[in-house]
């Protein structure tokens, strides 16, 4: 656990001390967050490419570690570099969805290739053996997961040091869970991760000097979902999807209300809105910083509910995680998270508009 404790240090101090430089090379080439519309909190135009100070640190920590990399480590790393080249595009040109989808299939396919994959999973039935073969189901559903788990990283970045601090507790709550399962692989990694992002959160928490951008949001998604892989075992293979279901909840929650909400009200699923949590709640009258830290609250729940799942029988893990997300959906039903009652400027529904057709 020592050279995990030092690794970790060296992980926050490659991060902390880089993410300056990382700033005023992003000020540089003009890779900056231009508020265009009032989805945008911020007022003035905020470096992106802060993800880059995470995946350094992420990278070269990782190869600092005694011995060599395994072949799912190796697979992680691969799947990164390629999740980032495709948010530095993204941030710098603003590529279409389509094509940001095509990098995230293909870092999942990586992983894949590498043996980063859902094999199977824990059965919640009271019949039939306790573990789920999925046989060649392994394929599509783990890029399901990860691009899923992508993608929910990158919708919740809406506020200063919220995705990253959502990341950081979420990364805590599978290290933890890593150790009690005895994963050193995945506890190192998450540890690694963890300090990458802690180097980072200084200066993206409110006010932020820098945005991850969505190389660092997808960036952490990926990881994790990858890394939830190996660290979420309940047995020698069999994955427990209730586990890391609670561990990632808010970013997937917010994610699949989103999706509803704008299934409901006619509306393109990737079209973006002001119905996400972190609005409906600076709409109640909180501010940034209030906001963010009832959402680090949320999530800390959540991952401690996952950690207990852990610890249970597979069967009552899934009644937990079928009682929770019954709350959680009353909850959001009541905070009216399904109505579209937010208005968008003539601006606005112009850029709805091109980023429909894009789509």
């Amino acid at each position: 656990m020592d050279s995990i404790k030092i690794l970790t240090i060296i992980s926050v101090m490659i991060s902390f001390l880089i993410t300056p430089f990382i700033k005023k090379f992003a000020f540089y080439i003009k890779a900056l967050d231009i508020p265009k519309n009032s989805r945008k909190i911020h007022k003035k135009p905020i470096p992106l490419l802060g993800g880059v100070s995470i995946y350094i640190s992420f990278l070269v920590t990782m190869l600092l570690k005694s011995g060599e990399l395994s072949k799912s480590e190796i697979g992680i790393l691969v799947g990164a570099t390629i999740i980032v080249i495709g948010g530095l595009i993204d941030d710098l040109k603003d590529i279409r969805p389509i094509y940001k989808l095509m990098f995230q299939i293909c870092a999942a396919s990586t992983l894949i290739i590498f043996g980063v994959k859902i094999a199977y999973i824990t059965n919640p039935l009271p019949w039939g053996n306790i573990y789920i073969n999925l046989g060649y189901l392994a394929i599509p559903l783990t890029i399901f997961w990860v691009v899923g788990i992508t993608n929910a990283m990158n919708l919740i970045d809406g506020l200063d040091g919220l995705a990253a601090g959502v990341a950081f507790i979420s990364s805590a709550t599978i290290f933890i869970i890593a150790v009690l399962n005895g994963r050193r692989d995945a506890a190192l990694l998450t540890a690694i991760l963890s300090g990458a992002i802690f180097g980072f959160l200084p200066y993206n928490f409110n006010p932020a000097t820098i945005f991850m951008g969505d190389t660092g949001s997808q960036l952490l998604g990926f990881s994790l979902a990858a890394i939830a892989l190996k660290g979420t075992i309940k047995s020698a293979a069999a994955f427990a999807i209730a586990v890391p279901v609670l561990a990632f909840g808010l970013p997937i929650y917010d994610t699949l209300f989103a999706m509803i909400r704008r299934k409901i009200n006619g509306k393109p699923i990737m079209q973006a809105d002001r119905g996400h949590l972190h609005h409906r709640l600076l709409d109640m009258g909180l501010n940034q910083k209030q906001v963010v830290l009832i959402m680090y609250l949320i999530s800390t729940v959540l991952g401690g509910i996952s950690i207990i799942a852990m610890q249970i029988s597979t069967k009552r893990a899934y009644f937990l995680l079928t009682v929770v997300i019954l709350i959680i959906v009353f909850v959001a039903w009541k905070c009216g998270m399904f109505k579209n009652n937010v208005q968008c400027t003539k601006t606005e529904q112009l850029q709805d508009k091109k980023q429909e057709k894009n789509a």
